[in-house]
C-alpha cells in the first residue's frame, strides 16, 4: 500500500498483534506487517498445521480483516497469508527490488474491489427445464408427442440418452454467457478451477462457475444489479446465481490474472 496511510485504526493482525507500516528504501511502497513468534512461525511447524482449521482459522480471520481495512482506504496488494521475513532489513530489500512493479500493481487494483460470482446448477429443475433449454430435446420430445405409440416410445428412449450430455452442454454454455455478461462490467476478470463433480444430485447444486471480477468502486452498484438481472433470468432454468463480495484484490494480483 502507499506510505501515506494512516494505520492508526488498522485492525490487529496474526495473534492480536498490533499492524504496523514498514517503507520501501525509496518511499513509493509499504507494507503492513505483523511481528510473530519465529519459534512458532517456521516453515515445517507451518506446514504441519495447513490442515488444522482451528489453528489456521483466526489466523486467516485476521490477515483478510486487516486486507480489507486496507482495500477500503486506499488499495493494497495481497499477499498469501503467512508471507514471512526473517528481519525487517529483508522485508525492506524485497520492497525496494519489487518497488516499480508492486507501485504499478497498486494503481491498478486500488480504484476497484474484487467480486466473486458462482454458478450452480440444481439439477431436477436444470432437466426439467430442458425442454426449453435443449433445441435437441425439444425436438425429440415435440416428435414424440405427435408419433404413434411404437415410434414414440423409441423417440422418447432417445430423448433420455440425450439428456446428460444436453444438460453438461447447457450448464457450459450458461456459464460461458454469464462470464461473459458480467466480465463487460469490470477491469478484469478470471474463472477458477471447479471441484471434481461428486456423484449424485447436491442439494445446494453443482457448481458450474467460479468467477472473479475486478471491478471499479463507481460500477459496483451496476455489476451487482448485472448480476441479479442473471439470477432472475437463470432461475428458471434451474441455476442459482451467488455473488459476494466486495473481498480485497486477491485474484488479481496473482501473475497469471
Amino acid at each position: 500500500m502507499r506510505p501515506a496511510t494512516p494505520i492508526e485504526r488498522a485492525p490487529r493482525g496474526v495473534e492480536d498483534s498490533a499492524v504496523a507500516l514498514e517503507m520501501s528504501p525509496g518511499g513509493g511502497v509499504a507494507a503492513l506487517v505483523s511481528r510473530v513468534d519465529p519459534a512458532v512461525y517456521t516453515s515445517n511447524l507451518m506446514a504441519s498445521r495447513a490442515g488444522d482449521v482451528d489453528w489456521v482459522g483466526p489466523r486467516a480471520v485476521a490477515h483478510d480483516a486487516v486486507l480489507s481495512w486496507a482495500s477500503e482506504i486506499g488499495g493494497v496488494v495481497p499477499f498469501p497469508m503467512f508471507t514471512l521475513f526473517a528481519s525487517a532489513d529483508s522485508l525492506r530489500a524485497m520492497l525496494r527490488d519489487r518497488a516499480d512493479s508492486l507501485g504499478k500493481l497498486l494503481d491498478r487494483v486500488a480504484p476497484c474491489q474484487e467480486w466473486t460470482v458462482r454458478l450452480f446448477r440444481l439439477d431436477d429443475r436444470a432437466e426439467a427445464a430442458l425442454s426449453r433449454t435443449s433445441p435437441r430435446v425439444a425436438e425429440l420430445e415435440a416428435r414424440a408427442r405427435a408419433a404413434a405409440p411404437g415410434q414414440r416410445y423409441l423417440l422418447e428412449r432417445k430423448a433420455d440418452e440425450i439428456r446428460g450430455a444436453e444438460l453438461r452442454r447447457v450448464s457450459a454454455d450458461t456459464a460461458r454467457n454469464a462470464f461473459d455478461t458480467l466480465s463487460k462490467l469490470g477491469e478484469s476478470a478470471v474463472r477458477d478451477a471447479l471441484p471434481a463433480e461428486p456423484p449424485g444430485a447436491q442439494p445446494a447444486g453443482l457448481a458450474v462457475l467460479d468467477a472473479s471480477f475486478l471491478v471499479r468502486r463507481d460500477r459496483a452498484a451496476s455489476f451487482g444489479a448485472a448480476a441479479g438481472d442473471l439470477a432472475a433470468e437463470l432461475e428458471p432454468r434451474g441455476f442459482r446465481v451467488e455473488l459476494s463480495g466486495p473481498w480485497p484484490p486477491y485474484h488479481f494480483v496473482r501473475d497469471d490474472a
